[in-house]
């Protein structure tokens, strides 16, 4: 669901999983934005980054313009394995953006190139370690979570979710339907309708008076609503 993506959000793709009963998808804690406000949506190119950026050019070269690089270095903390050529040649091949599980450096020429990048923190030395001459291992691991060629990504402030490409349709799908009701409630409580009344709190409190095992999880779903999925 291309046309929806762009206005999706890691709140929204998440409760969308949850909602749908799927696996739980990696949401690795402590990837950041590199900008405040960026945003990355599109299916992944993963690399395992082996200390040399020859894997990077790769990648990036056999990637489809959209693709979001996916970049695991062992969320190590001894060094940078994204600077700014990486992210403007990534920038040059229209990818959508960059993860990082592990550390960037020139952060303010990363921000000046205004490509979406989220990693793990800055870093100003490089690999220092001999990389093997081999191929590119063309999947990630992040945070435990396998990243294949098109799984979905979606990156934004709050961080990092990943999608597996089989289940993409139906979390976009689910995803615009949570913000869509949440939007509308929002613009009602704006007009003066509190959240309360939107949801019928009183009669879920009576409700539950009645059937203790009886949730606000229940009652929204009951109700159609999506704050709390």
């Amino acid at each position: 669901m291309s046309d929806a993506a762009p206005t999706l959000s890691t709140a929204t793709v998440i409760d969308a999983v949850v909602r749908l009963g799927l696996p739980p998808s990696g949401v690795p804690a402590g990837v950041r934005s590199v900008a405040r406000g960026s945003i990355a949506i599109g299916p992944a190119a993963p690399v395992t980054h082996l200390g040399s950026v020859d894997v990077f050019l790769e990648v990036i070269a056999d990637a489809a313009p959209g693709s979001v690089l996916v970049v695991d270095n062992g969320g190590r903390g001894d060094e940078a394995c994204v600077g700014d050529l990486i992210t403007l040649e990534a920038k040059l091949a229209g990818l959508a953006g960059i993860v990082i599980w592990g550390l960037h450096r020139d952060t303010a020429q990363l921000i000046d190139i205004g490509l979406p990048v989220f990693s793990l923190g800055s870093f100003p030395r490089g690999p220092i370690r001999t990389p093997p001459a081999a191929p590119p291992m063309r999947s990630a691991t992040v945070a435990g979570t396998t990243v294949r060629p098109g799984d979905h990504v979606v990156a934004d402030d709050d961080g990092v979710v990943f999608v597996p490409a089989e289940s993409w349709e139906r979390v976009s799908e689910t995803a615009l339907a949570i913000l869509q009701t949440e939007q509308a409630q929002a613009t009602r409580m704006t007009g003066g309708r509190s959240l309360r009344e939107q949801v019928g709190f009183a009669d879920y409190l009576a409700i539950r008076a009645e059937q203790p095992g009886y949730s606000l999880r229940d009652h929204l779903r009951a109700r159609g609503g999506a704050v709390e999925t």
